[in-house]
């Protein structure tokens, strides 16, 4: 298989182009590294440093992929409030100029979007049809781009797949800016300092690890269409989360606690069982497990 991955010096990006290296692919990346990293990018993939929104057709052209992965994205709430008008033309514009190049190649294109952004506040687990109510102008542009996958299919016959991930973890994940809690806490715990706990520790996430994350999307491709969630269904607190990283550790370290942020789910769960029905896929790794594998990168960063 010929395939594209947008973002694919990046965290989630770089595991699944790993993943399409090791099965044999041809694999072409198309990142502007503002915040992946070229040393992500194994020698066997060839890195293209661009921009989603003026570089795909140049990409495509010379990978004449069979499909695109397409991760690449603002992915800061913060800044999409800040700037909601570059927060639209990445996520938006951005995905469009991808959704046309691959439609004059005939490619599929898999969509990395997003859950608890998407639906906000949860009673429960979240199914896909669930009422979708973005807080942040980032959310609103994901789903966005799940609508113009949905009317390019109905456009144009294609088969294009978007995916909701829960919040997501594991090795290379930055640990700066609006990163998830796992990487900024480690990352925190490895170099001696005292990780921040904002509220009192009872708001709840559904982390899904790196790895179970990329073979959803390897999943996904030749599926004819569809919004799926990929995630564990498992809500966890900040509070739990901890207790499983002192775990991790091998040391029970101190954490401190700050005022609630403004704008801060107290609840992001989603259900996965349309993925297992669709997609043939479940989460395979334990939080446990999926810790030790992150601590032990962050360990030896």
């Amino acid at each position: 298989m010929r395939a594209v991955v947008t973002g694919g010096a990046g965290f989630i990006g770089s595991h699944l182009v790993d993943a399409l290296v090791a099965r044999g692919d041809e694999v072409h990346v198309l990142d502007d590294l503002s915040s992946g990293k070229r040393e992500n990018v194994l020698p066997d993939a060839t890195l293209h440093e661009g921009d989603i929104r003026v570089d795909a057709d140049r990409v495509f052209d010379a990978a004449r992929p069979d499909v695109c992965f397409h991760l690449a994205a603002q992915a800061s709430v913060t800044r999409s409030v800040q700037d909601p008008a570059f927060d639209a033309d990445v996520n938006v514009i951005g995905t469009v100029r991808i959704l046309e190049a691959a439609r004059r190649h005939g490619a599929q294109v898999v969509f990395s979007s997003t859950g608890g952004a998407i639906y906000g506040e949860c009673e429960g687990p979240a199914p896909e049809d669930a009422p979708r109510r973005p807080l942040s102008p980032y959310g609103t542009s994901k789903l966005a781009g799940e609508e113009y996958l949905a009317a390019w299919n109905r456009l144009h016959g294609s088969g294009h797949v978007a995916l909701r991930f829960g919040n997501v973890y594991g090795p290379r994940q930055d640990p700066h800016g609006e990163a998830g809690v796992v990487a900024i806490f480690l990352k925190t715990v490895a170099a001696g300092g005292t990780p921040r706990i904002f509220g009192d520790g009872g708001q709840t996430r559904d982390y899904v690890f790196a790895g179970d994350v990329v073979q959803a999307v390897l999943a996904s491709v030749g599926r004819n269409g569809g919004v799926f969630n990929v995630a564990t269904g498992v809500e966890t607190s900040v509070t739990a989360l901890v207790e499983g990283m002192r775990a991790a550790v091998g040391r029970a370290f101190e954490v401190e606690h700050g005022e609630e942020r403004l704008g801060d789910l107290q609840r992001s769960v989603l259900d996965p069982s349309l993925a297992e029905r669709g997609l043939g896929w479940r989460p395979e790794t334990p939080l446990e497990d999926g810790l030790r594998a992150t601590w032990d990168f962050f360990r030896g960063d």
